[in-house]
């Protein structure tokens, strides 16, 4: 007789007293269920590599329960009795095996606690839905926090998360005397900069089988699967975390929002993808972080802003999807309503920085930060880019990109679709942004210096009109003040002309009108 059946989703590959649903499992006594299935792998245009490096991590993590004692009931993506969905494959499970109870850590991702919540009673056991306390922050104590605040920043939960947890504090101060550094952390790269040497993952056994299934699964699927180094085992991340501790941390802090051609990694840490799987601990990378600077191992402005990016960023946003939920990505303060160009999907623009982003994020599952805020998250929100449309390409394309995470910083933070919850103000910026923290602009066919002509760079334009466009939702912003008062300095007829420029570059570039085509923007 089987006393729980115990479902583990894919981006729960944590050891099992790490995870709430297998803490108390007992082998012999319990199944595990784990399944690859159709639904999740199509309700986001997902690059290969992310196919091939969540089904690759399942199947290693099945493997090392079984190694623990565990029956596993793993149903792969081809079984023919598939029945293409995790709530169709709890059912059939639960029918066949008739548990006395099922366990479940909560998924991540509102459409699929809706989906259980819908199964429930359908199924023969009680199902017990266990939080999952694998984050730093439950989602009933952000409530709390963000409960009778007129603005939710991440700066003051972040300091009640350094306070909680006792790191990079001295006493009731903050190491330093600083909460935050991000002030040094906006370097650009120098020329001749030495970058630091990176680890490379090998694609194991089991991960070679995959690329080879999804590449005769998806022959003409976005993303190419040559490049493929993510670590889909705990021992691959520990490696990649202990190379970017001793190798690289030290140098994350001065340049971490700077981008260059040719080089996609510069100093950060590739954890994410394997920290959003479940294989990397949060507060583990924390601690180890901080005591790289207690030993004087690396700078507190590096140590800081790599916590930051964990203890404050990731927690914030996932507190934000969970209370903002379902309503949140219904929102759309610009009015935004036009289709994603085509050229985020092949790479094929003459604008250098798109270009590079694109070509890196089809190599490679990845881009940083910077190059997702500034770049194409930037220009999608300039041409007025559908939130829907780009909401889901940034799923899609990403390696570590699940919704509970992609969702925020996308529809917030990048492209300001939530009127300011996530972010005080638009990141909108023009080309010498993007000139002054990359090198993209020296090789671009486009001139950074000019807003008009055909050979101006269309950020320049774009960015302009924008202002233009959406003075009456910005200009009461404190934080925009600087750059309405630019836009004032601007004749009438310059920006008749930009207006015109800027529109005809959404035709060149087909950020057109959904509703033209029959498709409903959101």
């Amino acid at each position: 007789m089987v006393r729980r059946l115990i479902l583990v989703l894919g981006d729960q590959l944590s050891p099992p007293h790490k995870l709430s649903s297998l803490r108390h499992a007992e082998p012999g006594q319990d199944v595990v269920l784990m399944a690859e299935v159709v639904e999740e792998m199509t309700y986001a245009p997902h690059h290969r590599q992310k196919l091939v490096m969540v089904f690759s991590a399942m199947r290693q993590h099945a493997e090392a329960l079984r190694g623990l004692g565990f029956e596993v009931r793993y149903v792969r993506h081809d079984a023919p009795d598939n029945t293409g969905s995790l709530t169709g494959e709890l059912r059939r499970a639960a029918d066949e095996l008739q548990p006395g109870e099922i366990w479940l850590t909560r998924s991540g991702e509102w459409r699929l606690e809706r989906a259980f919540d819908d199964v429930e009673l359908s199924l023969p056991a009680p199902l017990h839905r266990l939080a999952d306390d694998r984050y730093l922050c439950e989602t009933e104590t952000f409530e709390r926090w963000a409960r009778g605040r007129r603005e939710l920043r991440m700066e003051f939960f972040y300091r009640e998360m350094r306070r909680r947890y006792g790191i990079l504090m001295e006493g009731d101060q903050p190491a330093g005397g600083r909460w935050n550094f991000d002030a040094e952390n906006r370097r650009r790269l120098p020329k001749g900069a030495r970058l630091p040497e990176r680890l490379i993952i090998s694609p194991n056994a089991v991960t070679q089988g995959l690329i080879a299934e999804i590449t005769a699964l998806s022959p003409d699927g976005f993303g190419e699967l040559d490049a493929f180094g993510w670590a889909t085992n705990g021992q691959e991340a520990e490696d990649l975390a202990r190379h970017f501790f001793a190798d690289i941390l030290p140098g994350f802090g001065d340049h971490q929002d700077a981008m260059a051609q040719g080089e996609p990694w510069l100093w950060h840490g590739r954890l994410s993808a394997a920290l959003n799987l479940g294989l990397l601990d949060p507060r583990d990378l924390c601690r180890r972080a901080e005591a790289q600077w207690r030993d004087g191992r690396a700078p507190l402005n590096a140590v800081e802003g790599f916590i930051r990016q964990i203890l404050g960023w990731r927690e914030f946003v996932r507190g934000i999807y969970w209370l903002k939920m379902p309503g949140y990505l219904e929102t759309n303060a610009l009015g935004a309503a036009n289709r994603l160009p085509d050229f985020y999907w092949s790479g094929e623009t003459d604008m250098a920085c798109v270009a590079a982003v694109v070509a890196e994020t089809r190599a490679h599952a990845y881009a940083h930060h910077i190059q997702r805020l500034m770049v194409t998250g930037n220009l999608a929100m300039l041409l007025g880019v559908a939130p829907a449309e780009i909401n889901a390409w940034y799923l899609g394309v990403y390696a570590d990109a699940y919704e509970w995470v992609e969702a925020p910083n996308t529809h917030g933070m990048a492209t300001y679709a939530d009127g300011g919850l996530v972010g005080s103000k638009p990141y909108a910026a023009s080309g010498a942004y993007i000139n002054r923290m990359s090198d993209y602009c020296g090789t671009c066919a486009y001139e950074v210096k000019d807003r008009l002509g055909e050979r101006a760079c269309p950020f320049n334009s774009l960015y302009w009109d924008f202002l233009d466009r959406n003075a009456a939702r910005l200009d009461a912003n404190p934080r925009m003040a600087l750059p309405y008062k630019s836009l004032a300095r601007l004749d009438a007829a310059e920006r008749g002309a930009i207006a015109e420029r800027a529109e005809a570059l959404r035709q060149s570039f087909g950020a057109t009108p959904l509703q033209a085509e029959g498709r409903v923007s959101t």
